[in-house]
């Protein structure tokens, strides 16, 4: 029952990390022009002599791919719901 307990209190609390996570984003500015900036950052990057290595193109892909992908989940959402959501999940 102990082990119960703490699987869900580690769960809540991942939960309110992820939703503190979000609403910080959304605080941010414009979250949702994140891909576009990091590969219009990324891009400038390639172009130089750093930019010529094939880790930091993996890791470049990684984030762009990322973000891409958080956007994309939160594509049906206003910025109100998902502040109002992360607000009712951190309590």
């Amino acid at each position: 029952m102990q082990t119960e307990n703490k699987t869900t209190a580690d769960q809540d609390n991942v939960m309110r990390s992820l939703s503190k996570f979000l609403s910080d984003i959304c605080f941010e500015g414009e979250f949702r022009k994140q891909p576009e900036y990091l590969t219009e950052i990324f891009e400038y990057i390639l172009e130089t002599k750093m930019g010529d290595n094939f880790d930091l193109r993996t890791k470049m892909m990684s984030c762009i791919k990322t973000s891409k992908m958080l956007v994309k989940v939160l594509e049906p959402f206003s910025d109100d719901e998902i502040e109002k959501a992360c607000a009712e999940i951190r309590g």
